[in-house]
């Protein structure tokens, strides 16, 4: 008889809903009531909250401060920028009144319309871009480097958990320079902070690389982004960077005098992460029992669940239990006192363990009246079976949860490298790159494909015939990929350099 899991339908059996009872299960977010919108619940938010505290440390690190900028942008700031406007034109949320009033039937009505309309953010380029304005003035003003933490609206017709809501919460950074090589530097280096922070808290690996023109940011001049695979071997936009040229300076006027007194305009950058990194690290962890958490990221590494089978022990154990936390309490790690969860509600101890599984937190503690006597606990890993128990005295505890910790997150690193390793192909005809990405169940999709390097001739056309015959998409243009002398499968023209092929969330 098969295993029975705590998720179903399981991966293999059906991703897209194993993915949202994953999200159910763990209890990170549920819908609202406003259509394409969600509630972030408490253990989702303080993962999101992990997720905030290291990345606001690493932009200040770089040198950036935290700013914050209206969510309302003019109508008219946003027709500044030919390509921006067409390209947000489609997922702009607009206000045009500003109250309401009783219509005959009693019902609120919009009144007052507004001089003139305003856009709610999809991105604050426009109107970080009017205020940079007024700040720039001299090149003693630049760098001007500034980062936001905010909520964005993009109306979206398809909505997913995390992964595309119409509402999400984010961080854009945006920054002005003197010269083109220093905009460009800056770019590059907020893609190596992402691709940092996705390897090393994250445990999630990711390919840094640079988009095709028809992926591009709208109005940027080059958009570079950090590109992870999932378990259903779908790529995963994990972070952008975009440098933006002058194209939104020229359109804000964010102008300065250069040291030979010459007015010039400045060259900018844009970058941002979001929610959507919540969605990979439930795809790129998560089992058929639930989230899997990374211990650097998780809203507490430890558990402790006491074993209360006698109404006699319960007190000692109890006692004992919190004896053993405050002792984990004192043990930093990642720079942290360990956050320690102790479970004294009341329950089965079986429906305790499954919640805690579920929910993906790193290691459990049982502890009973025979773990009591022997003075030790009972310790089991979340990245390894569930009945894996390992006995560890209790005087021994305090000195070995930081490496099982770190142990974990190796492993959670290590595991999600060989999944993209074995599942990426160099791909050197067409046949074989049909073959790879067409599932054999075209009415429910098994889990196939994955990473594709392939010759690719620079042409828009290919990338619209294969987006269109096998809904591929080239997600970037990888940094690391080497000159090499090749043919294009689609076009039969010739190409330098592979490129990275992929189904796309």
């Amino acid at each position: 008889m098969a295993a029975k899991n705590a998720i179903s339908p399981t991966r293999n059996e059906n991703y897209p809903e194993w993915y949202q009872q994953v999200v159910r299960a763990a209890d990170l977010a549920e819908l609202s009531p406003v259509r394409g919108c969600m509630v972030i619940k408490p253990w989702g938010y303080s993962l999101w909250e992990n997720i905030q505290r290291v990345l606001d440390g690493m932009f200040k690190a770089t040198g950036h401060s935290n700013a914050y900028f209206p969510l309302f942008i003019p109508l008219s700031f946003l027709q500044k920028e030919a390509e921006h406007v067409e390209g947000f034109a489609k997922e702009c949320a607009v206000v045009t009144h500003h109250r309401l009033e009783a219509g005959k039937d009693g019902k609120l009505v919009p009144a007052s319309p507004l001089d003139e309309p305003l856009v709610v953010r999809p991105t604050s380029e426009t109107i970080i871009g009017a205020m940079f304005a007024k700040w720039i003035q001299s090149y003693r003003d630049l760098p001007l480097l500034i980062n936001q933490w905010a909520n964005i609206v993009r109306w979206e017709m398809r909505t997913r958990l995390f992964l595309r809501t119409t509402e999400f919460l984010w961080q854009e950074g945006h920054t002005a320079h003197a010269s083109e090589e220093e905009a460009r530097a800056e770019t590059d280096k907020m893609l190596r902070v992402y691709a940092d922070f996705a390897e090393k808290y994250m445990a999630m690996p990711v390919i840094m690389g640079e988009k095709t023109a028809a992926e591009r940011f709208p109005g940027a001049v080059s958009t570079y982004s950090i590109e992870a695979m999932m378990q259903d071997r779908k790529a995963l936009q994990s972070g952008t960077s975009h440098f933006l040229g002058q194209n939104f300076s020229k359109a804000s006027g964010i102008k300065f005098l250069d040291q030979n007194g010459v007015e010039t305009n400045a060259w900018t950058t844009s970058w941002g992460v979001s929610t959507r990194l919540i969605g990979g690290l439930i795809m790129t962890h998560a089992d058929d029992d639930g989230l899997v958490l990374p211990p650097r990221l998780a809203p507490a590494q430890v558990v402790i669940l006491p074993i209360l089978h006698k109404e006699e022990t319960r007190a000692q154990v109890l006692d004992y239990c919190r004896n053993v936390a405050r002792e984990l309490k004192s043990v930093s790690y990642d720079g942290r006192p360990l956050a320690i969860e102790l479970d004294e509600r009341e329950g089965r101890g079986g429906e305790k363990v499954w919640n805690w599984i579920k929910k993906g937190i790193p290691v459990r503690i049982e502890i009973g009246p025979r773990d009591m006597s022997a003075d030790s606990v009972a310790l089991a890993r979340r990245d390894r079976p569930h009945k894996e128990i390992r006995i560890i005295k209790r005087a021994e505890l305090t000195g070995t949860i930081g490496k099982i910790l770190d142990e974990i997150q190796d492993n959670l690193l290590n595991r999600a490298r060989e999944l993209r390793e074995a599942n990426t192909r160099i791909i050197n005809s067409r046949d074989e790159l049909y073959a790879f990405f067409t599932p054999k169940n075209k009415e429910q999709p098994e889990i196939h494909g994955g990473f594709a390097l392939v010759h690719w001739s620079g042409e828009p056309d290919v990338e619209e015939v294969l987006k269109n015959e096998l809904g591929v998409s080239i997600r970037c243009i990888p940094s690391d990929s080497q000159k090499e002398e090749g043919t294009c499968l689609i076009s039969g023209k010739p190409s330098s350099r592979r490129v990275l092929f992929a189904k796309a969330y």
